[in-house]
């Protein structure tokens, strides 16, 4: 009789424990879903320009005969660069104020030379020559969606005016590529920018700015990318000054030292400069002033000769935004509407800047 009580008992917590083991299993089988937070933003919704598309494609040049060749090269001048819009057919009546902005232009950065000054200073400048730039398409401010979208309330809207400059081959280039190019009927352009311009600021398709577009004596803001050195250590990359060579210094001559505190904050900081990879990075040198400008090449000497990037390559220039160096005469608005004759000058310099060809000395009969 003991031992049928017990067996009893025993089949009881059998099917007990069965029991809650089955409830444990159903419970956990039920899915565990978060809720993002949308403080304080929420996350950024990444939309491609227009103009992102597949730009180069395979070329190959089996089939093609040097008749054909010619052939295609006469369809391409036939296709583009007609009844482009010229510079004295541009009209606006509107005038140019410091609230309005204009457009920027595409150079590239073809070294360094000196220049001097009526008093003798000597100053080093950089040479900018800025690009057959043409415009290819115009975004109102309101079918223009950028990339990052966050703010809602934003006050004197602006256009989008997208900037092509470098001629390329056609064939070289993808057909959704040269799409973009139907609608101004310029040849499609290796460099595509954007700039934001004012409403009033804006172009019509298919028109040229070149140097002139800019004023000697005012300031402008070029940007760039820097020059990619790889991975530098701490000397390089933030100009540490490094352990002394000798005195019981053993294997930490260039090394960055102590990278982080003890007690309550025992890590690394955000932000402690260490080792990494240094440039390739965007950079913008604002306020630079405009000493001289050759309309015959296109060419801009501007001071300072720390512009990012290396010699050759492309850099985006528009007009200053630092107030205290804003231009106070008007500027031409909205791009210089006047066609190049032999009349212009080849250079235009600034009126503090020591020109050769001037004479300096002066004799006076008694």
């Amino acid at each position: 009789m003991a031992t049928s009580l017990a067996n009893i008992f025993h089949k009881c917590s059998v099917t007990s424990l069965e029991n809650k083991f089955l409830t444990l299993s159903i419970t956990c089988s039920v899915p565990q879903t978060r809720k993002k937070s949308m403080f304080p933003f929420p996350p950024p919704r990444l939309r491609n320009p227009t103009w992102f598309t597949k730009k180069n494609r395979s070329k190959s040049d089996e089939y093609l005969t040097p008749e054909n060749r010619e052939f295609v090269k006469e369809v391409v001048q036939d296709t583009y660069n007609k009844n482009l819009p010229l510079a004295q057919d541009i009209t606006t009546n509107v005038e140019w104020t410091p609230k309005l902005q204009r457009t920027g232009v595409i150079a590239r950065k073809i070294g360094i030379y000196p220049l001097w000054m009526k008093d003798g200073k000597k100053v080093a400048t950089t040479l900018l020559q800025v690009l057959d730039n043409h415009v290819i398409h115009y975004y109102p401010p309101e079918e223009y969606q950028p990339v990052r979208k966050i703010r809602n309330r934003v006050y004197n809207k602006k256009g989008c005016l997208l900037i092509g400059a470098e001629e390329g081959d056609p064939t070289a280039f993808t057909k959704e590529y040269c799409g973009l190019f139907t609608e101004s009927g310029v040849m499609p352009k290796k460099i595509l920018s954007r700039f934001f311009v004012s409403p009033d600021a804006t172009l019509p398709l298919g028109a040229s700015i070149n140097a002139l577009h800019f004023q000697v004596g005012n300031y402008v803001d070029v940007r760039g990318k820097t020059i990619d050195r790889g991975f530098q250590g701490v000397m390089k990359r933030h100009g540490f000054k490094g352990m002394p060579a000798s005195h019981g210094v053993t294997k930490t001559h260039r090394r960055g030292g102590c990278i982080g505190g003890g007690g309550e904050k025992g890590r690394v900081w955000p932000g402690t400069k260490m080792p990494g990879h240094m440039g390739n990075k965007f950079r913008v040198a604002k306020g630079l002033k405009i000493y001289r400008i050759n309309t015959r090449y296109n060419v801009l000497w501007v001071s300072g000769q720390a512009i990012p990037g290396e010699t050759n390559s492309i850099v985006y220039v528009y007009d200053t935004k630092l107030p205290l160096r804003a231009p106070t005469k008007p500027l031409p608005f909205p791009t210089y509407l006047q066609e190049l004759d032999e009349s212009m000058p080849e250079d235009v310099y600034d009126e503090s800047v020591h020109v050769f060809s001037d004479p300096t000395i002066f004799f006076k009969g008694e």
